[in-house]
């Protein structure tokens, strides 16, 4: 690292004009360029440079050094651990705080930073900040300092020398030595003032720093810091991890990996058997406790950036995360993924409508994602069913299910009654595994767009949550699918007399189910747009102007459920709670960058393993005109 050289006129600046600190109290700033800098070995959240040296700087009143002799620096602001970390001086985008300063072997100050948890978040400013930094595109710092003692004019000849400074903070800057910018100017001047030769020279010396609003920022930082903490452990149950992290001094990223594994801790406890289950279920749920900002903020990008570059530190440090909560999904569910699991926090705010197919025309300068021309896709029917949904499973599971009972009898005085005996039988359900692929362009895996990201997210998700919904209506039971209502055998049928049902074979649906005593909870219909459509023009009877499709939306006074899912014709009945859908694990996201590598492409595969039961197929009913 160097400082900015010398320059003929007035020297550097930056964004923030460097400043002298004159008779009104403004401070003043230093540049220098760095032209190298390292993480800390045990840390890659800290890194050090040097950001002070004895080069001459040119003030408006004369040539100036700042002296790097013993005691001449004062870092009692920065080693105090209230000094921040600033890009361009502005208080209000914090990159992170100082650890510690002092003077290296060759004299020059160096300081030890840590970059704030807001580097991480996506899209922010002092996310760019980051990444510039880090790439190498941005190489400057500067560093903000008060003038604590009168300058020596006779020590070094045509130069005054500072011999007592006080850095107040540091700042990575955007714009080098520039000789149109002048130092020793107030914030917003726009020239250096001019010499009145009626006046003596302005002698720019003894003043100090504002020692309350130091201590007041200082305090408002703190509070700020022990009101997140608090909130985050509160929020995950942790409450009792909340005074420790805040008395060692933790960020809020480091509390968040405390919490990650606190919970990935809790979920090695014993899971409590399901009371109908014919064995327990072993492991855990893959629900890790994630909040909705958390869930949004997982990003399924970083995480494949993560598996695709494993070397590169700077992808890895981005998805710290995503590695955190993939590794608190494994220790929850007690197995070791082939890539990265993505709790189910996630995928159940995430079974929305996905955003497109190609992804090509996501990376554009003027991006306008609400004008982004979305899929086609079939409505997902399963939403807002109630399909009774158990998650976490890791093995074949049994559901006891009775399935007859005990007998009655009369008997006369002093005849022994007959025995009888309830029967039982099991439902049960084996993992059947399904996959999605799709490939991206490695341009578009490193992009950071929040439209790729909705992108990559939804597609993949969503592809997934249509095809767990089709195969629970028509699934094979063979070939590796859960066999779906269609084949379940014991379900009511209703053959119509056309392809669109009246009002009376739709009604008859609903009394099969009723006539099986198996109207046990809250019922609806399932059908397509085209059935749906019919319902909208056909009488309950000739010339009352009472159609099928009620005020309200309702059929036969149930709730009804469009979806082109739905083969042509059919229409289903029932009890919805009664179809169980068994999640074995988490998505498994993997991603393989060699198989489509001359091409420039990357291959990204989801694996997510599930099976359907029917608790009772007598609460079900599926009508058509082709039975």
């Amino acid at each position: 690292m160097s400082d900015e050289t010398r320059l003929p006129s007035l020297s550097a600046g930056n964004a923030a004009p460097m400043e002298q600190r004159d008779h009104d109290g403004k401070p003043l700033y230093r540049n220098a360029v760095v032209a190298s800098w390292c993480r800390a070995e045990d840390d890659p959240e800290v890194v050090e440079f040097s950001f002070s040296s004895e080069e001459p700087v040119e003030r408006y009143f004369g040539m100036e050094v700042l002296s790097h002799d013993p005691g001449a620096m004062n870092m009692a602001r920065l080693n105090s651990g209230a000094a921040p970390w600033l890009w361009n001086h502005n208080p209000d985008v914090v990159l992170g705080g100082v650890e510690k300063a002092w003077q290296g072997s060759d004299g020059r100050g160096m300081v030890r930073t840590r970059w704030s948890p807001n580097t991480k978040s996506e899209g922010s400013d002092e996310w760019k900040v980051r990444q510039n930094w880090e790439a190498g595109i941005i190489r400057n710092v500067s560093f903000m300092y008060s003038i604590d003692a009168p300058l020596d004019l006779k020590s070094r000849e045509g130069v005054a020398l500072v011999t007592a400074f006080t850095p107040m903070e540091v700042s990575t800057v955007s714009i080098p030595a520039d000789a149109t910018v002048g130092q020793g100017r107030a914030i917003g001047d726009t020239a250096a003032p001019a010499a009145d030769p009626t006046q003596p020279p302005i002698d720019p010396m003894e003043l100090t720093i504002d020692i309350e609003a130091v201590k007041a920022q200082a305090a408002a930082d703190e509070r700020s810091r022990v009101a997140s903490i608090t909130a985050l452990c509160r929020e995950h149950k942790a409450d009792d991890l909340a005074q420790g992290l805040i008395e060692r001094g933790a960020t809020e990223s480091e509390a968040m990996k405390d919490v990650l594994a606190a919970i990935g801790k809790r979920a090695k406890q014993p899971a409590q058997p399901i009371a109908a289950a014919a064995q327990p279920i072993a492991g855990g749920s893959a629900d890790i406790g994630l909040t909705d900002k958390e869930a949004r903020n997982f990003s399924f990008l970083r995480a494949m950036r993560a598996q695709l570059f494993p070397n590169e530190r700077a992808f890895q440090e981005e998805a710290a995360f995503e590695r955190e909560a993939s590794k608190a999904a494994a220790q929850r569910m007690g197995m070791s993924p082939k890539g990265i699991l993505i709790p189910n926090d996630v995928l159940s705010r995430s079974l929305t409508a996905g955003q497109a197919s190609a992804a090509g025309d996501l990376i554009f300068t003027d991006a306008r994602p609400g004008s982004f021309i979305e899929l086609l896709r079939k409505r997902n029917f399963l939403t807002g069913l109630g399909v009774t949904i158990l998650a976490g499973l890791t093995g074949p599971v049994g559901i006891p299910k009775q399935t007859g009972a005990s007998q009655v009898y009369w008997k006369g005085e002093g005849v022994a009654a007959a025995e009888s005996e309830q029967s039982v039988g099991q439902v049960t359900m084996t993992l059947k595994e399904m996959s999605a692929w799709t490939r991206f362009s490695r341009s578009l895996m490193l992009q950071s767009s929040i439209d790729v990201e909705t992108f990559v997210r939804n597609d993949l998700v969503t592809v997934m949550a249509l095809e767990q919904a089709r195969v629970a209506l028509y699934g094979l039971g063979s070939s590796s699918q859960p066999e779906g209502l269609k084949l379940t055998t014991g379900i009511n049928t209703k053959d119509f007399a056309a392809n669109q049902p009246t009002y009376a074979e739709l009604v008859d649906m609903e009394t099969q189910v009723a006539a099986d005593d198996a109207d046990i909870g809250t019922m609806g219909y399932v059908t397509n747009a085209t059935t749906y459509g019919g319902f909208k023009t056909t009488e309950k009877a000739a010339n009352t102007a009472q159609f099928v499709l009620e005020p309200g939306g309702t059929v036969n006074s149930y709730g009804v459920v469009r979806s082109n899912q739905v083969e042509t014709g059919d229409v289903f009945f029932g009890v919805w709670s009664q179809l169980v859908l068994g999640l074995f694990g988490a998505v498994d996201l993997q991603v393989n960058p060699y198989s489509e590598d001359k091409e420039g492409n990357i291959r990204v595969v989801a694996h997510q393993a599930i099976d359907y039961a029917v608790r009772h197929p007598q609460a079900f009913c599926r009508g058509n005109n082709t039975l």
